[in-house]
């Protein structure tokens, strides 16, 4: 266990275990249950993260608490979203027990994270969170759309989840998720996580990723869900050319390649090389065009 100057203590090895003990809890893969041990490694995501105690923080699975108690010692106010009934019911508790001066900035909310519709209090300025690896992407990306006061944060996920978000065009992990999160803001890897900082130690490597929002959205012309309907497609057949797999969505090649031109991205070139501003181009001359006038909101059009 750690002292801090802030007067938090934070959780190690024998804290986290004891408290899972006393809840008779044994993490689950199916649960994406895998406890942080290690104080040195949330000061160190707390710190990468940049927040301050002027910030009110969104957290993720907070679980046991380990990385909550970090993020409180810094003056923040935290807002952590817990589907697990066992753990939201002991974290009041937890927080109460090794951070009694930061309990006023503390918010607890129940539910799933992919589901949540409001955050309550103040609007949020940051997302700092350990996702759960198996909804990292739609979780991150629906909180980026639920909550535009957020301006930054720092996630840790899948190592190759992690690539894959802060890819860039032309690289081979370069897909929907990269383009999706460039949407939102500026993305880039900020660190490895070694597997034994967690208990149970995962089978997969961590990485850190963190972000921080663009000055501006791609597009004022055309709706987010427009974009993202156009990337899905690019990405459904990711060996084939933009005039072949859009014209699925449009109907016909023809409108799909005088779009393309319009928006000047060659026909014949593919999906893994356009930036989310050439991805938007495309959206406005298919809207322009008449040509995306059904494309609606739809479920799963945050997945990744």
């Amino acid at each position: 266990m750690s002292q801090t100057p802030a007067g938090v203590r934070l959780l190690g090895p024998a804290e986290v275990r004891a408290l899972a003990a006393a809840l008779d809890i044994r993490p689950t893969k199916q649960k994406g249950q895998n406890f942080v041990i290690d104080p040195n490694t949330v000061r160190r995501i707390v710190r990468e993260s940049g927040i301050g105690a002027d910030d009110v923080v969104i957290e993720v699975g907070p679980g046991l608490g380990s990385l909550t108690l970090a993020l409180l010692e810094t003056g923040a106010s935290v807002v952590a979203i817990e589907i697990d009934d066992q753990l939201a019911d002991a974290l009041p508790s937890t927080i109460a027990e090794y951070a009694p001066d930061a309990v006023d900035r503390f918010t607890l909310v129940r539910g799933d994270a992919l589901r949540v519709a409001e955050i309550p209090g103040p609007a949020p300025t940051a997302l700092v969170a350990n996702l759960p690896y198996n909804v990292s992407v739609p979780v991150l990306l629906h909180l980026l759309a639920l909550v535009p006061s957020l301006e930054r944060g720092l996630v840790m996920v899948q190592a190759e989840v992690a690539d894959r978000l802060a890819a860039t065009p032309g690289s081979k992990v370069y897909g929907v998720p990269s383009v999706k999160a460039a949407w939102f803001a500026e993305v880039r890897r900020a660190g490895a996580i070694g597997r034994n900082i967690f208990w149970p130690a995962p089978n997969v490597d961590s990485g850190l990723v963190a972000w921080t929002k663009r000055e501006t959205p791609p597009s004022r012309q055309v709706r987010r869900e427009q974009v993202f309907a156009v990337v899905d497609t690019a990405f459904a057949q990711r060996r084939k050319t933009l005039r072949s797999t859009l014209k699925n969505l449009v109907g016909s090649g023809e409108v799909a390649e005088t779009a393309l031109r319009a928006a000047g991205v060659d026909p014949q070139a593919r999906g893994e090389v356009l930036t989310v501003e050439q991805f938007t181009a495309i959206t406005e001359a298919l809207v322009a065009a008449g040509a995306l006038a059904d494309v609606a909101p739809r479920a799963g059009s945050l997945d990744g």
